[in-house]
């Protein structure tokens, strides 16, 4: 199963979330303090990353953009509430997707499993497709193959669900998708989902594929209806 890293300073959710994870298979370190999670990236080496936004020394918006400046990890906030501006920030600030507090196991476990199936290759993530050249749309170049974007011949650091929505989007350029259309797709949420995950994720895509995020070229907003890429 999954290394996890658990960062979470309330003692009795770090050890709660650590028995009903552990129950379930997974390895899991937890660490009571950002300094403390941060160092863990380098020692336990994560599959994948829960983060506590409120934390005592460094909050979990500057923990966030402390891991996506060096890797690509999945990560999953942890929040008291889902309905306040934490969500959106800690979405910004490069998480992957969010679990409100307190949350049965089952969710937990189905949060995991999805967001480390975008960054899995042949297990539900963006599917390699051997043999396939790589596209070129602009000055991108998408190689479905090796899972690799690059721009201007350089490859772009993009988390797993910045990449799934953009091999998705890619797929059909033109063809508009909703945002219920992307929930379902890219971060498996069948009910009716949070549309922040599509905005956000599609802020932070736009700021490295885009020349200007003002006027878009690759990923378009279709008012009212949702996001398409291109026609270029």
């Amino acid at each position: 199963m999954s290394r996890v890293l658990l960062i979470e300073d309330d003692r009795a959710v770090r050890d709660g979330v650590t028995l009903t994870l552990r129950r379930r298979g997974h390895q899991v370190e937890g660490a009571p303090t950002g300094q403390a999670g941060l160092a863990a990236l380098e020692t336990f080496r994560p599959d994948i990353v829960l983060l506590d936004l409120m934390l005592p020394d460094k909050n979990g918006f500057e923990v966030c953009r402390r891991i996506r400046a060096t890797q690509q990890i999945p990560i999953i906030m942890l929040t008291a509430r889902g309905d306040d501006i934490d969500v959106v920030l800690g979405l910004e600030a490069g998480a992957d997707d969010y679990i409100v507090k307190p949350a049965r196991g089952e969710v937990l476990e189905a949060r995991i499993r999805a967001v480390l199936r975008r960054a899995a290759p042949g297990d539900g993530g963006p599917e390699p497709e051997a043999g396939r050249p790589a596209e070129t749309h602009g000055d991108l170049t998408i190689d479905r193959a090796g899972l690799l974007v690059a721009k201007h011949g350089k490859d772009l650091p993009l988390a797993p669900s910045e990449l799934k929505l953009l091999l998705h989007l890619s797929a059909t350029p033109g063809r508009v998708f909703s945002r219920q259309q992307l929930l379902e797709h890219v971060w498996e949420h069948s009910y009716h989902g949070d549309a922040r995950l599509v905005d956000a994720c599609v802020m932070r895509l736009r700021t490295k594929i885009e020349d200007s995020t003002r006027s878009p070229r690759y990923i378009q907003t279709v008012r009212g209806f949702g996001y398409r890429f291109g026609p270029l």
